[in-house]
């Protein structure tokens, strides 16, 4: 009975391991694949266009094209993406502050140029995501042109309808609406792929175009307009990155299974038959506007997967200390990835419409999307191999070997894309340097406002000891103070002592760290230690995935045996209000920018999730 028991409960468990197999491999062909499968829009007709160069078209150029673009999501996203990096995992977890945090442990130390290509590529991956719904939206509106002309004046209105309620609706989260993305992208694939092989069986002499003969061929013979058409045909792997970036969510294998018999089938067999918006006239008139409705649901849901991954990038980067607090808003209770931010979800709006005022076409935006995509791929790459060679223990010439015509592949579209710098790629890279700015500025200030308030701050043990020769009125109940260094007196505890003349029976000295891990498990969240009759050092750790949760973490602390009542508990939060110095070691302007962003910053007692009615702020002035 018990080995029949035992059998039925095993079959049980692989019942549900498969059905959760093929609901994250569903729900991954709905949010992962929605940026590179909406490429067809656009790709084909940017390549195509780029390459004619203004004279007609001809049999070779087309497969020539067709097969650069091939090639490009065999090696670029499947090679590279698919089958190399997403074993690059940070506890489950992908994308570039992730791959930066691989590099930076398997190192053992900080490394300012590894720390450089994670800034350059997330930098690059938030202008993605500003730029992927004004191009996926516009370039799917655009269809209705072909359906009824006169409609032309009503691409960029009926476009920017369309982002201003998807930004709106951020804030409901995307769990009520995930259920639908699955099915709406397997019927969007579906339709790529029927399009494409009833295009196919009309012409079969395209599928030559699989043969790399003919994509060496075109570069070798086509010159600088080669490149050009090369910078066109990058915009087919777009949502590479992305790809990386959702590993979290859905796990290797079922994403993994998604792309190889699933989407990348699809996406080859899309075969265009048309140079003029060639992915609309591979159907019927009659099917034209469904098609359209479909393309906008398809392109709103790959919208939807590069703004969500802003989110969790921009989450992660404040949690290494990238950039300052943010609020953080969780939309479910299941799905800790599921987050929402206020302010970046206005920003990105605001980036977003910007683009689509200012290039009003998907053919102008082609220009400024493949440099911000480009310069990520590079950025993970030579991340890649730092990983490869120092964590997975590789020689140095196999890791060089394996990595480095992926590199190389990576460089020349970046290249190619360089090329239309004056054309609208100036955009992207314009962000970039803005961001780069921001987050060096960011560390720079924190940096030395650290150094300046260590000058002015006492060491604990020495505090401790002068309070026991001459001890200060003793008042019941537990006082929390927060800092970053705990071997230190938190500035908030000093104006205490000063002004309040009082110390509590039971004083906390908490410390939060954030892991280089995105998660930390719940053993390790939690370390105490005694370090006099009224003092306790407490060090809470968060993974930078995770939300800070100041009252959760110490209710695990009552498990190593503290008692406390948060309710009998005050939390001291020293608030610094801060003033620019004519020698802070920084210029003008990056102090009134450093000083801007502390501003902005989310408060503390928010971010930490510390109840707002136990928290005592202590005013203090510093300048930098």
């Amino acid at each position: 009975m018990a080995v029949s028991v035992s059998s039925t409960e095993a079959q049980e468990g692989r019942g549900r391991a498969t059905s959760s197999f093929w609901a994250l491999t569903l729900g991954s062909i709905g949010v992962v694949f929605g940026d590179i499968g909406t490429s067809p829009l656009y790709a084909f007709r940017e390549a195509v266009g780029g390459a004619a160069h203004g004279q007609p078209v001809t049999r070779i150029m087309v497969l020539g094209v067709l097969s650069l673009i091939l090639w490009a999501l065999f090696t670029v996203v499947t090679a590279k993406y698919v089958l190399l990096l997403l074993r690059a995992d940070n506890n489950g977890e992908g994308g570039t502050l992730s791959l930066m945090a691989l590099g930076q442990r398997a190192i053992g130390r900080r490394s300012w140029p590894l720390l450089a290509l994670g800034v350059v590529g997330a930098s690059m991956f938030i202008g993605d995501s500003m730029i992927t719904p004004a191009i996926s939206v516009l370039s799917a509106v655009e269809g209705l042109k072909l359906a009824t002309p006169h409609l032309e004046h009503y691409v960029v209105p009926l476009t920017i309808l369309i982002l201003v309620v998807l930004f709106s609706v951020q804030r409901t989260g995307t769990a009520r609406v995930a259920s639908a993305f699955g099915p709406v992208m397997v019927l969007w694939f579906a339709s790529l792929a029927t399009m494409g092989l009833a295009h196919i069986m009309d012409e079969p002499s395209v599928l030559a175009a699989i043969n790399p003969y003919y994509a060496l061929q075109f570069l070798l013979t086509h010159g600088t307009v080669g490149l050009v058409t090369l910078g066109a045909v990058f915009l087919a792997v777009t949502g590479g990155e992305a790809l990386y970036a959702d590993l979290g969510h859905f796990g290797r294998k079922p994403i993994q299974s998604g792309w190889l018999f699933f989407v990348l089938p699809s996406l080859l067999l899309s075969d265009p038959a048309a140079i003029e918006n060639s992915f609309y006239r591979m159907v019927p008139e009659v099917l034209l506007l469904p098609l359209v409705g479909l393309a906008t649901a398809a392109t709103v849901i790959a919208s939807q997967a590069v703004i969500t991954g802003a989110y969790s990038l921009i989450s992660q980067a404040v949690q290494l200390g990238l950039l300052p607090r943010f609020e953080v808003r969780y939309t479910s209770e299941t799905h800790a990835g599921q987050i929402y931010l206020p302010r970046v979800n206005r920003l990105l709006l605001i980036g977003v419409l910007l683009l689509v005022l200012l290039f009003r076409t998907s053919s102008g935006l082609a220009s400024a999307y493949g440099i911000a995509v480009s310069t990520t791929m590079v950025a993970d790459g030579i991340m890649g191999f730092i990983v490869i060679w120092k964590l997975w223990n590789w020689r140095v010439a196999s890791a060089a070997a394996l990595i480095l015509p992926f590199v190389i592949v990576d460089m020349t579209f970046f290249s190619a894309n360089l090329l239309k710098l004056f054309e609208g790629a100036w955009v992207p890279l314009l962000f970039g340097v803005v961001m780069a700015t921001m987050i060096w500025t960011w560390r720079r200030g924190a940096a030395i406002l650290i150094a300046k308030t260590r000058r002015i701050e006492v060491p604990l043990r020495d505090l401790i000891h002068s309070l026991e020769k001459r001890p200060p009125h003793i008042v019941k109940g537990t006082a929390v103070f927060l800092t970053s260094d705990p071997s230190f007196v938190p500035t908030a505890l000093l104006h205490n002592l000063k002004h309040n003349k009082v110390l509590h029976e039971h004083n906390v000295i908490l410390t939060i760290e954030t892991a280089p891990t995105p998660r930390v498990d719940i053993s390790e969240r939690v370390n105490m230690e005694k370090v006099s009759d009224k003092f306790t050092a407490v060090r809470l750790r968060f993974g930078y995935m995770e939300s800070p949760n100041v009252p959760k973490a110490l209710a695990v602390a009552r498990k190593l045996g503290w008692q406390f009542d948060i309710m009998s508990t005050s939390f001291f939060v020293s608030r610094r209000s801060l003033k620019p110095s004519a020698q802070s070691g920084m210029p003008q302007w990056q102090d009134h920018l450093f000083i801007a962003m502390s501003r902005s910053a989310n408060d503390a007692t928010d971010y930490f999730q510390i109840p707002t009615g136990r928290v005592v702020e202590v005013g203090t002035q510093v300048t930098i």
